[in-house]
């Protein structure tokens, strides 16, 4: 690992593309618009990106569409696409820190979790759904004996995905690796947030083969760019990770336009439920701290929601500020700090209002306070817990995308399941116990598309990830990732 000093002078002296990236080259937006992209631990300005609109999304899905028609693509055999992604891997491994430091000046995670967890799992992304592909087996029918039924998968055309900006690279490959394996042709619109990473990563996937006009990447805001490509007639498929306010609005552009595909993966507010027969509190309270403060609160799946069985609560909480010592904000280029600045001033106002809120409401305040901005040091928040917190409380129904911990308790199984419920949300859960039959009835009747039991945010590319209720449709990862970008085909064969 780089020192800190190492970081920084990398980081004087990356180059950082700008441009809209449109039939495999880079372009200004059509309009000659731009908009600045913020260091959040610095607040310096890390470059001026090209704002694309409607005219760019059109140019964009014009070239997707074209590249799809022409066959350069979606026309090469399962075993070539899989050759080419699998060079795309290995150029992002040689490019590794190249890919994390843009990620950590352009959105504040730590260069450490990126190196050891964002990298990796996007590489790991192209690479397993890349072998994956040539595995996919179409059927035959069981049909009556003068006829031969056929049923293939075939890519859908073009993909508009819209990626998130608390994991910008990862949150993309994940949408990108299985769209592209399967022949399709993507336009992507990273957010305004964190645009940077996935730019470098089109440039390279160029670089690795992909043909001109297969992978698109567009720069913008969510209401010019996204709803232009949401509203668009020849996009087939939308694949969107964010909140679940912009996923209705999703829907409701797809049913306006094409009636085209849209695949969720919405908010989160995730519960962890640690019972009394959780003997290694030690290890569980460490989990929890680590479910809440990584990549400082800004995750999908953060467990924001702790519910305690009242016997062992004081125990637990103990074991958790311990844990939390650890959580300290800090430069994130330095190898040694676990929690980074916020990705921006709004999202600090946001969870300020959030920790207002909940002392408003009556909830104890364990350690944290209301953060004291100063202009040009960055947007740091200090861990922050809540004891005393009741699921009729705001700050514990909604996602708040910060490191604000809930802690409620509870006296048995069924309230414990109740409460857990009690959320619009249903995209993750983790649940602590050493009794083997109870770990299975209480996963089972938790409604969470994710459920760990004695862990938090396990997983890898063989399984799928998403969730229920408000957190959204269909799942990004494994083989049934691949099948949210193909349409099944029948063929009725007379003999």
């Amino acid at each position: 690992m780089k020192t800190k000093a190492e970081w920084q002078t990398l980081s004087e002296n990356i180059t950082l593309r700008n441009q809209a990236y449109i039939g495999g080259r880079f372009q200004s937006a059509v309009s000659g618009e731009t908009f600045k992209t913020i260091n959040p631990a610095t607040e310096r300005v890390l470059a001026e990106v090209a704002s694309c609109d409607q005219a760019d999304v059109d140019l964009a899905v014009a070239a997707a569409k074209a590249a799809f028609v022409s066959g350069s693509w979606s026309g090469k055999a399962p075993g070539e696409r899989k050759k080419v992604l699998l060079r795309l891997a290995d150029l992002m491994q040689q490019h590794r820190d190249e890919l994390a430091l843009i990620d950590t000046l352009d959105m504040g995670k730590s260069i450490s979790e990126m190196l050891s967890v964002d990298l990796p799992d996007s590489i790991d992304c192209f690479r397993w759904t890349a072998e994956s592909i040539d595995k996919v087996y179409g059927e035959i029918a069981p049909t009556v004996g003068d006829t031969l039924g056929l049923i293939s998968h075939e890519p859908v055309g073009v993909v508009a995905a819209i990626t998130p900006w608390n994991y910008p690279l990862m949150m993309a490959t994940w949408k990108l690796a299985p769209a592209l394996a399967a022949g399709n042709s993507v336009v992507l619109k990273p957010s305004e947030k964190s645009p940077l990473s996935v730019l470098r990563l089109a440039e390279l996937a160029t670089e690795a083969g992909v043909p001109d006009g297969v992978l698109n990447v567009l720069p913008g805001y969510g209401h010019t760019a996204g709803k232009a490509l949401a509203l668009h007639h020849d996009v087939n498929v939308l694949a969107f990770t964010g909140s679940s306010r912009v996923g209705g609005m999703l829907m409701e552009y797809a049913g306006q336009s094409n009636l085209k595909r849209v695949w969720l993966e919405a908010g989160g507010k995730s519960p962890m439920v640690v019972f009394e027969d959780c003997e290694n509190i030690e290890r569980a309270a460490g989990t929890a701290a680590a479910a809440i403060f990584s990549n400082q609160g800004e995750v999908c799946i953060a467990c924001s929601r702790l519910y305690l069985h009242n016997s062992i609560k004081d125990r637990f909480l103990k074991a958790l500020l311990a844990a939390t010592a650890s959580y300290k904000g800090g430069d994130p280029l330095d190898p040694e700090t676990r929690m980074g600045p916020l990705v921006d001033k709004a999202q600090l106002d946001t969870v300020s209002r959030y920790i207002k809120s909940a002392m408003d409401d009556g909830a104890n305040l364990v350690t944290g306070r209301i953060p004291e901005y100063v202009e040009g040091q960055g947007y740091y928040i200090e861990p922050t817990i809540f004891d005393g917190a009741r699921n009729d409380m705001r700050f514990v129904q909604e996602e708040i995308f910060g490191p604000v911990l809930a802690v409620c308790e509870f006296d048995d199984e069924d309230e414990a399941v109740r409460l857990a419920n009690d959320n619009r949300y249903g995209l993750g859960a983790s649940v602590w116990t050493d009794n083997l039959s109870r770990a299975h009835r209480v996963s089972k009747q938790i409604r969470s598309g994710m459920v760990w039991v004695n862990g938090w945010g396990g997983g890898d590319s063989t399984m799928p990830f998403g969730g229920v209720k408000a957190s959204g449709n269909g799942r990004d990862k494994s083989l049934y990732s691949i099948e949210k970008y193909t349409d099944l085909k029948t063929v009725w064969i007379s003999l």
